[in-house]
């Protein structure tokens, strides 16, 4: 399998730097480059990468409205943000907008590459300083509040668990032997439990409160 990247950031110095790292890699193919997010929608219908690498601030279109467009145009499309910023804002409206990956500037090239396989190969990936993040945001809660996940059954938080490292329902049936219509009735259950509408949400949650490994 060969792993197709769509770069898209502002700064022409940094995508070739990506571009020579990547393209080393026996495994991954840079097929377009974008350096704002209008451009990197239309060079994506033409290229059809598995992978967009995306910087979060950008002229035009931001990061966060360019990922949410991209996924929702090309919904087979996997987005890693690329950034020098590690505001849990910034980080969770990311999530929210539906990237599966999050990466900052000051990674090495093995970070980067670790998280374009996980996120190719369908798992959600934060670097050690978004995951600190989210881990410091989670360790500020008042003491007193209950976690949400609390309510959820060990079979609703085993589907949870699949479903934020991206596995689909009927995936998810045949790893757990249910049928898949019952993966999803405890999809249902498990959004209502937590009040959440959409995988990227249930993802979000479930990274921030240690119910997956992704």
């Amino acid at each position: 399998m060969t792993i197709r990247i769509l770069l898209v950031d502002d700064h022409k110095i940094f995508r070739d730097a990506l571009k020579s790292i990547l393209d080393m890699e026996h495994d991954i193919s840079t097929v377009g480059e974008a350096d704002n997010g209008v451009e990197a929608i239309r060079i994506a219908k033409e290229s059809q990468p598995d992978i967009v690498l995306l910087d979060i601030e950008m002229p035009s279109m931001s990061g966060v409205e360019a990922a949410r467009n991209l996924i929702t145009e090309f919904p087979p499309v996997k987005v890693i943000a690329l950034s020098a910023n590690t505001d849990r804002n910034v980080l969770t409206q990311m999530l929210d907008a539906g990237a599966r990956g999050y990466v900052v500037k000051t990674s090495g090239r093995d970070e980067l590459l670790r998280a374009i396989r996980a996120v190719a190969y369908g798992r959600t990936y934060l670097c050690p300083d978004a995951s600190a993040v989210l881990v410091d945001s989670l360790r500020g809660r008042k003491s007193g509040e209950q976690l949400r996940g609390e309510l959820l059954g060990k079979r609703e938080q085993e589907v949870l668990k699949r479903l934020s490292e991206g596995q689909t329902s009927p995936q998810i049936g045949e790893a757990l032997h249910i049928a898949t219509s019952t993966v999803e009735v405890h999809r249902r259950n498990i959004m209502r439990k937590l009040e959440l509408h959409s995988v990227a949400e249930l993802t979000k949650y479930a990274i921030r409160n240690g119910l997956t490994s992704a």
